[in-house]
C-alpha cells in the first residue's frame, strides 16, 4: 500500500494500492470491454451522464475542496475554485459530445457523397500531476469520454484520493462500469505495462518535459498518439504604460497560487526599468501581507510546498538571484507554522536579477517572483522568448494595439493580456516546444481522442 500523507504536516490521512503492472493490464482489460457499448451510446446519451456528474460535483463541492486541500496542501478557497473548474470541463465536454456529429463535406464530383465521420481513438490514458488532482483529471476525462472513449488513469501517487472520489461520482452519475479505471502506484511501472500492452491507443500526460521525452519514445512502439502538456517557464511583462495597480493585481493572481507550484503561473517577471522599481515595491508590498499557513485554515492564502525536495529548490533559486545582484524586497525564508512541518516559504520578491540567475533558466515551481529591468520592448520580447518551453505568458499594458503586437510575438500557447488567471475549460490550453502538444479544453480538447474516418459512396 502507498501511504497518503498531508504535505504540511506529514500525516497520513489515507492509503491506496501501490498498483504495477498486472493492476495496470487489469484496467486496460476492463476499459477494453467496456469501449464497445460507450462508443454507440449517442452524443446526447453521453453529454446526459457528464451532465449528471457536473451537477454532482458542484453539489459536492465542500467534500472534494476538503479531500484536495488534505493531500496537495493549498488553501481551502483554492481548492473550492479548483473543483468549479473541474465541473466546468464536465459541462464543455457535454456540450462538445452534443455537437460531434458526421460533417457532409463538398466535392466537385457529382456522383459522390463524401462525408467525414468521427470515430473515437479507443481506449485511452491519462497521467496526472500532483498540483490540481481534480482538475488535470477532469480535463482529460471529459473529453475522452465525450468522444466515446474509455479510460485507464494514473494519478500522482502524492494525491490520488481526489482521483479515487472522481471516479466514484461518475459512477454515481450512471458512467458504466470500466468506462473510467484508476490505477495507484509507479507511474513509469503503469504506464510501461499500458503502452506495451498495445490497446491503449493515445496518453494525455501532464509533467515534466523529461518524462515527456520518456513517454514520447514509449509511445512509438505501437504509434500511440500523446497528449503532453509539459514544464513551463512563464514570462510576466510589465511595459512602460502599463497600470500598475492592475499589474500587481494580476500579477498575484497568478504568481501565488498553489505556493507557485503551477506550470502556468509568471516563473519570470520582464519589467521596463521606468516602471521596474514602482512594480517590484508595490509586488512586495502586496505580497507580504498573504497569509501563510496550513490550508484548511480560513485565513491562510499560502500553502506548504508539496515536499521538502522543492522547498530545496526554491531556495537554490532565491539564494542564487540574491548572489547575483537581486534585493529581496519581502520573504527569502521559511515560515514556522504550528504543529506542520518545514515546509512553509514566506512569498518572496527579488528586484534587480540577473538575466542569466537561476530562476531564469529553470522553472522554480514556488512563492518567488524574481523582476530583472529590461530597455524596450523589443528586449522584453527577445528575453521572454529566451527559452525553450512555451506554454503561456503574460503582458501588462494599456495600449490595445502593443497587447496585439506583442502577444503575437510571444512563443507560446497562452497569453494573459492584463489577467493574472488563464484557464479557462472552454479554451485550448497547450503550449509549443518544450512545453508539449496537444490541446485540451473546448471543441479542441474533444478533437484530441477523435479518429474521422472519410466515406466516399457513390451516389
Amino acid at each position: 500500500m502507498i501511504d497518503v500523507r498531508d504535505p504540511a504536516t506529514g500525516q497520513v490521512i489515507g492509503s491506496v494500492p501501490a498498483g504495477g503492472s498486472p493492476e495496470a493490464i487489469d484496467a486496460i482489460g476492463r476499459a477494453a470491454s467496456a469501449l464497445p457499448a460507450w462508443r454507440e451510446r449517442s452524443g446526447a446519451q453521453r453529454a446526459a451522464t457528464l451532465r449528471g456528474a457536473e451537477s454532482l460535483m458542484r453539489q459536492r463541492k465542500e467534500r472534494l475542496a476538503a479531500i484536495i486541500t488534505s493531500e496537495n496542501g493549498k488553501p481551502l478557497e483554492e481548492s473550492r475554485g479548483e473543483v468549479d473548474y473541474s465541473a466546468d470541463y464536465l459541462a464543455s465536454a457535454a456540450d462538445e459530445a452534443e455537437r460531434l456529429h458526421p460533417e457532409s463535406v463538398r466535392s466537385r464530383r457529382p456522383d459522390r457523397r463524401l462525408r467525414a465521420i468521427p470515430d473515437p481513438v479507443g481506449v485511452v490514458g491519462a497521467i496526472t500531476p500532483w498540483n490540481f488532482p481534480l482538475a488535470m483529471l477532469a480535463r482529460k476525462t471529459a473529453p475522452a469520454l465525450a468522444a466515446g472513449c474509455t479510460q485507464v488513469a494514473k494519478p500522482s501517487e502524492l494525491t490520488p484520493l481526489s482521483a479515487i472520489a472522481f471516479a466514484e461520482l461518475l459512477a454515481e452519475a450512471g458512467l458504466p462500469d470500466g468506462c473510467v479505471n484508476i490505477v495507484t502506484g509507479d507511474a513509469a511501472t503503469i504506464s510501461g505495462a499500458w503502452f506495451s500492452d498495445g490497446r491503449m491507443r493515445k496518453l494525455s500526460f501532464t509533467g515534466s518535459t523529461e518524462t515527456g521525452r520518456i513517454l514520447m519514445h514509449a509511445a512509438a512502439q505501437h504509434v500511440v498518439r500523446l497528449s503532453l502538456e509539459l514544464g513551463g517557464h512563464a514570462p510576466f511583462l510589465v511595459l512602460a504604460d502599463a497600470d500598475i495597480d492592475a499589474a500587481v493585481a494580476a500579477a498575484m493572481a497568478g504568481k501565488f497560487r498553489v505556493a507557485g507550484q503551477t506550470c502556468v503561473c509568471p516563473n519570470r517577471f520582464i519589467v521596463r526599468a521606468s516602471v521596474h522599481g514602482t512594480f517590484a515595491q508595490r509586488l512586495a508590498a502586496a505580497a507580504s501581507a498573504l497569509v501563510v499557513g496550513r490550508g484548511s485554515d480560513p485565513a491562510t492564502k499560502v500553502g506548504p510546498l508539496i515536499n521538502d525536495d522543492a522547498v530545496a529548490k526554491v531556495e537554490r533559486h532565491i539564494a542564487d538571484a540574491a548572489a547575483g545582484g537581486g534585493t529581496v524586497l519581502c520573504g527569502g525564508g521559511r515560515v514556522r507554522v504550528s504543529g506542520c512541518l518545514d515546509r512553509f516559504v514566506a512569498p518572496t520578491v527579488i528586484a534587480g536579477v540577473r538575466h542569466d540567475c537561476l530562476a531564469f533558466r529553470e522553472e522554480t515551481f514556488g512563492p518567488v517572483a524574481p523582476i530583472a529591468e529590461v530597455g524596450s520592448v523589443d528586449e522584453a520580447i527577445a528575453l521572454a522568448n529566451a527559452t525553450p518551453w512555451g506554454l503561456a505568458a503574460y503582458v501588462m499594458t494599456r495600449d490595445a494595439a502593443t497587447l496585439e503586437r506583442v502577444g503575437s510575438q510571444l512563443r507560446c500557447g497562452i497569453v494573459g493580456g492584463n489577467v493574472g488567471v488563464i484557464s479557462d475549460a472552454y479554451a485550448p490550453f497547450g503550449g509549443c516546444g518544450w512545453s508539449g502538444f496537444g490541446r485540451e479544453g473546448g471543441r479542441w480538447g474533444v478533437e484530441e481522442y477523435v479518429s474521422w474516418t472519410y466515406r466516399c459512396d457513390a451516389c
